[in-house]
């Protein structure tokens, strides 16, 4: 699918964001690279487009004389957003493309660092980690591609298909919200917001019934909420003496 050049420079810095974990200067401060390299042109429009649809959370601002520094995180949407448009080869290639330039560069590295390692032992801690946090979201990147390109990832009945036919996306929109740091289980209202682009004649109350129908069929869970207050309960589910209000798989 062709992408123009504004998309294409967004889906770059949500891969950054996504790779290291954590929150990262949306544009360059200091000797930090940002998210985005430039403050104009593309980069300027993509980076208020990610602010703009809910992509990356702006989690502090920094106000160094007259400049003014934005550090920013990757948000459940942007994960979304990263999914929905990155092909499985581009996923795939990555993986491999990572793979060929360390096959030999790795061992020689990791020599080099031992021969330091009294001067280095901290920064041999923080490459390590790097290298961690770039295979994890590099894994969950192959592992979502995978599911795609076999669509065989829900392990859905055709009667469960019937009954609930917006259970795919359900699924699919869940398992990339879990990839986010901290995601935690999912709100419905969430949820529900989610499937209505895809399925606009959806109702809450169909809603309701394919969760229930979801859950008895053991393929989600339903959660209550922590301290019984809602700003919008009519989202909730009453069960018995429960009010669920969040769902995971």
């Amino acid at each position: 699918m062709a992408k123009d050049r504004v998309t294409e420079t967004l889906l770059e810095a949500l891969r950054e964001a996504l790779t290291n974990s954590g929150e990262q200067p949306i544009f360059k401060a200091g000797n930090r690279a940002g998210l985005f390299s430039g403050r104009t042109g593309v980069h300027a429009e993509a980076a208020d487009r990610a602010k703009r649809e809910g992509l990356l959370e702006i989690v502090r601002t920094e106000v160094k004389g007259k400049a003014r520094i934005e550090w920013a995180r990757i948000t459940p949407a942007g994960v979304n957003f990263l999914y929905e448009h990155e092909s499985p080869q581009e996923v795939l290639s990555d993986l491999r493309q990572l793979l060929q330039n360390n096959q030999h560069a790795l061992p020689v590295w990791l020599g080099q660092m031992q021969d330091v390692l009294g001067q280095l032992s901290a920064r041999l801690s923080q490459e390590a980690q790097r290298w961690s946090e770039q295979l994890h979201a590099l894994q969950n990147r192959v592992t979502e591609a995978l599911r795609r390109a076999e669509t065989s990832g829900s392990n859905l009945s055709n009667g469960m298909l019937s009954a609930v036919p917006w259970a795919t996306e359900a699924l699919a929109y869940l398992d990339r919200r879990a990839v986010a740091d901290n995601a935690g289980p999912c709100p419905l209202r969430e949820l529900f917001a989610a499937l209505k682009p895809v399925h606009a004649d959806l109702s809450l109350a169909s809603f309701h019934a394919g969760l229930r129908r979801l859950r008895d069929g053991r393929i989600v869970r339903l959660l209550p909420v922590a301290n019984g207050a809602l700003s919008e309960p009519e989202y909730a589910l009453l069960d018995g003496g429960a009010l669920l209000y969040f769902v995971s798989r």
